[in-house]
C-alpha cells in the first residue's frame, strides 16, 4: 500500500500552530484560527494575513473584553470576496506601512493596544478605516448571539413593548 497523500493540516498541526503563535494564529491553508482552537475563519479571497489584520483591527476599534474574537469573526468575514479583495490588501499595506512608521514590522506586531489604537488614529480619516468602523457597527451588534452580552434582550414590539416588560427599572437615576 502506497502513501496516503496529505490534504491540509490535521487537528493536531492546527493546535500546535495556533498554540506557538500566541492571540491569533495564521495557520495557513486558507484560514486563520483561534489560539484555542475554538473556531476557525475560512479565508478564500483575501490573503490570511489580511483577514488576520482585519480581525485584530476590528478589536482595537470596537474593543469588548467579553466578546470573543469569534463575533469580530464574522463581522469581518463579508470582506473575504473577490470584490473587496483589493480594497483589503491596499488597505491593509496602508495599515501596516503606518506601524512600519511607528517602528514595527506591521500592525499585528504592535503588541499593545495603545500603540496601535495610535496606528489607527494616523489612518482614521481614510476611506479604508472608514469602511471597516462602518461595517462594524451592523456586522458585530447585529448578531443576536452577542445581545446577551450587552444586556440587550432584543426587539420588544413581538413581547408587547418596553412598558411591563423594564421601563421603569431604572434604578441608577
Amino acid at each position: 500500500m502506497g502513501k496516503l497523500e496529505k490534504k491540509g493540516l490535521t487537528r493536531r498541526e492546527l493546535l500546535s500552530r495556533s498554540v506557538a503563535a500566541g492571540a491569533l494564529a495564521v495557520a495557513g491553508a486558507g484560514f486563520i484560527a483561534a489560539p484555542d482552537a475554538a473556531w476557525a475563519l475560512e479565508v478564500t479571497a483575501v490573503k490570511e494575513h489580511e483577514m488576520a489584520t482585519l480581525l485584530q483591527m476590528a478589536r482595537d476599534i470596537y474593543p469588548h473584553d467579553r466578546v470573543a474574537d469569534q463575533y469580530y469573526a464574522v463581522a469581518i468575514k463579508g470582506y473575504d470576496t473577490e470584490e473587496k479583495k483589493v480594497f483589503v490588501a491596499e488597505g491593509v499595506a496602508a495599515l501596516d506601512a503606518a506601524a512600519k512608521a511607528a517602528g514595527f514590522a506591521d500592525y499585528l506586531s504592535a503588541g499593545w493596544e495603545e500603540e496601535r489604537v495610535k496606528i489607527l488614529q494616523s489612518i482614521e480619516n481614510t476611506p479604508f478605516f472608514q469602511t471597516v468602523r462602518g461595517g462594524l457597527v451592523t456586522g458585530l451588534y447585529n448578531q443576536k448571539d452577542v445581545w446577551p452580552i450587552f444586556g440587550y434582550e432584543g426587539e420588544s414590539y413581538s413581547k408587547g413593548g418596553y412598558i411591563s416588560r423594564g421601563f421603569n427599572d431604572i434604578n441608577w437615576l
